[in-house]
């Protein structure tokens, strides 16, 4: 199939929340970041309430996506590329598929940032056209995750045990909220699980941020971790220990 040109038009709207060119933080190398609207978990830290109601967003043709991504493929390098972040992007797996068949044929390296609680056919197709699942793992343990989130975390798990099967690669991303994601046999427990895993590339440990806070009042919200402080450097160093015990690519991002 010959690779379209910029201006290629193909219909696939898309909600999106909010762009960053240029990121850093989500996946390798310098990549264009798509923060897209809506998701399924209410995780009491999230940093982007603004992104959790499904309506919303800017309806965006997958056209105008893909010429973005052309235009700053001349930064990406050999390692940057797309990341699709949310929100929980597998929302709009959809209309995520013909817009990532057309990036892969452009020859750029596609991320999807997701909780990993979504596993239709249609998800199932996002992610074999993704070169690299950024998949969070909210809590090990089933009763704190459900804590944290108010959902369960057996899809997360279930979504794991697929991209494993299909040998795609992935790097699994851990928020580090203390007094709530940093029980020892809670991260032995993943551990254990994920010790064998020969797609699960790197483990990210992401320190608990109170960046999004000033968002919430001006949506009607009240934060549901006042109190809770950011994490020392002994927490975080003591967290990445526990998981060198288990993998070897182990960073705090």
């Amino acid at each position: 199939m010959p690779l379209l040109s910029p201006f290629t038009i193909f219909v696939s709207m898309i909600q999106v929340h909010s762009y960053e060119s240029l990121g850093t933080y989500d996946g390798p190398g310098l990549r264009l970041v798509v923060f897209l609207q809506g998701c399924n978990f209410r995780c009491l830290y999230c940093a982007n309430p603004d992104t959790i109601a499904v309506e919303g967003g800017t309806p965006t043709p997958g056209d105008e996506i893909l010429r973005m991504a052309l235009n700053e493929r001349p930064f990406f390098g050999k390692k940057g590329g797309i990341t699709f972040s949310g929100g929980e992007p597998t929302l709009q797996a959809e209309q995520l598929v013909p817009l990532c068949q057309r990036l892969k044929e452009a020859g750029i390296h596609i991320c999807i940032d997701t909780n990993g609680s979504i596993l239709t056919d249609s998800v199932r197709e996002l992610f074999r056209l993704a070169d690299l699942i950024l998949l969070d793992i909210k809590e090990f343990d089933p009763e704190h995750h459900r804590c944290i989130t108010g959902r369960s975390n057996q899809t997360a798990l279930a979504t794991a045990s697929f991209l494993e099967e299909t040998q795609k690669p992935f790097w699994l991303r851990y928020v580090l909220v203390p007094g709530y994601t940093d029980f020892e046999a809670d991260i032995r427990s993943l551990g254990e699980h994920f010790a064998g895993y020969e797609q699960l590339k790197r483990v990210e440990i992401l320190p608990y941020h109170t960046l999004g806070r000033h968002k919430y009042e001006p949506l009607g919200l009240t934060y549901p971790l006042e109190g809770v402080k950011e994490n020392t450097p002994e927490q975080l160093q003591k967290a990445r220990q526990l998981f060198s015990e288990y993998f070897k690519e182990v960073y705090i991002n």
